[in-house]
């Protein structure tokens, strides 16, 4: 007798590149896998966040693809709300961006689950999918993370616990508990431009995952953060998210630990603040 199998593609932090959500999305329907999960921060952070929705809620309609909500996803639904502060204001203007591109499409964004679980069939194998981790959908888990610090990030009784957050695909393990971050579609952070997704295979006795990467047009992703008014309407703070997409690197943080404070002191003012870190680090080649 054939033992049950089962094909599942996990995908990321889209962040509103469009040519690279409409690449994997074309792979992964070749693939033809039995379930499609998108695993939060599908917009945001990006130029084409009303059509990179549009295009995961056809895939729902027609293929029953499952969505689960990341913390941009939670920052975009806050835009509702007017800021509290006028540095607030200035601060989260690409978000307020993203929320006014997106309209009422964006409520849909509401009823997301935070967490989505299933098993192989016929088995005890269990699968769970969230943004980041039980600890929240900021708290991913990346290469450097000590084991110290998964303490209750996992749930119990789990084959295999599938994340995203960081950017960085990743594998391994936590107390017999096999962890994938499945990387960015749009905005990767290890170097490689190219787009991330993961595949999940159950073979009858249990899962298998890897990582596929796929290169898009980033030309035309270029054009977009500059045609579409991100750059010019988003704030300062836009043109660190666009550096980072072009030197598939992190840079926020280092922006935050290095200016943040200052900033929200009122000691220096946010575009200078960005000024100053970007032209630190434009001696950096891009990657792409």
């Amino acid at each position: 007798m054939a033992l049950a199998t089962m094909k599942v593609a996990v995908f990321s932090d889209v962040q509103g590149i469009l040519p690279a959500l409409e690449v994997v999305v074309e792979d992964i329907l070749r693939w033809e896998p039995d379930l499609v999960a998108m695993n939060g921060d599908l917009v945001n952070r990006g130029p084409r966040n009303l059509a990179c929705l549009q295009l995961f809620q056809e895939q729902q309609r027609r293929h029953g693809w499952l969505p689960v909500k990341g913390n941009h996803e939670e920052y975009v639904l806050h835009c509702r709300h007017p800021p509290e502060e006028p540095i607030e204001a200035e601060m989260r203007q690409f978000a307020d961006w993203t929320y006014r591109q997106m309209g009422d499409a964006a409520l849909t964004m509401a009823e997301w689950p935070d967490h989505l679980t299933f098993s192989g069939p016929g088995s005890d194998a269990w699968v769970h999918v969230t943004h980041g981790s039980l600890l929240g959908n900021r708290r991913g888990i990346s290469a450097s993370l000590g084991d110290d610090r998964l303490n209750g990030a996992l749930p119990e009784g789990i084959d295999l616990f599938v994340t995203a957050h960081t950017h960085k695909p990743l594998k391994r393990q936590f107390e017999g508990i096999r962890i994938l971050n499945v990387g960015s579609v749009g905005s990767p952070f290890d170097g490689d431009v190219r787009a991330s997704y993961g595949r999940l295979i159950f073979d009858g006795l249990a899962w298998h995952a890897e990582i596929v990467r796929l290169a898009y047009d980033r030309e035309r992703a270029e054009r977009d953060f500059h045609e579409s008014g991100f750059l010019e309407q988003g704030g300062p703070l836009a043109k660190i998210i666009h550096a980072e997409w072009r030197r598939a690197e992190l840079l926020m943080p280092l922006w935050k630990g290095a200016f943040q404070e200052a900033v929200l002191q009122g000691r220096l003012g946010l575009e200078e603040a960005v000024g100053r870190f970007l032209a630190l680090h434009q001696g950096k080649n891009p990657a792409g």
